[in-house]
């Protein structure tokens, strides 16, 4: 997958994601941010980043509870260390930070 078809399929991606804060009732302020950047931030002030990195073609995820690479992979975002999918991980993180369930179904 050369760079252009990498960052459509990452925006693609981060526009799904906006969608989902969008409707998400969670106490929760989110930012995009040029460059492919979201930010979380939760009541608390902690905030949680998600940014496409194009030159890995991965997109990363820093929380409080550490840093997570994502590769597409069958339409999916996996974790690149234990498969994990994108968006269940990002739930758990927010659920973390925000002290209440937070389910995020990409």
């Amino acid at each position: 997958m050369d760079e252009a078809d990498f960052n459509a399929l990452a925006e693609a991606e981060l526009d799904r994601l906006e969608r989902l804060l969008d409707a998400c009732t969670a106490e929760i302020d989110y930012e995009v941010k040029p460059g492919g950047i979201v930010e979380i931030e939760f009541e608390n002030a902690s905030k949680i980043i998600v940014n496409r990195h194009s030159a890995a073609r991965e997109i990363w995820l820093a929380a409080k509870s550490g840093g997570f690479h994502f590769r597409p992979v069958d339409g999916r975002w996996v974790g690149t260390r234990d498969g994990a999918d994108f968006y269940a991980v990002l739930s758990r993180c927010m659920s973390e930070q925000a002290g209440e369930a937070i389910s995020l179904a990409g």
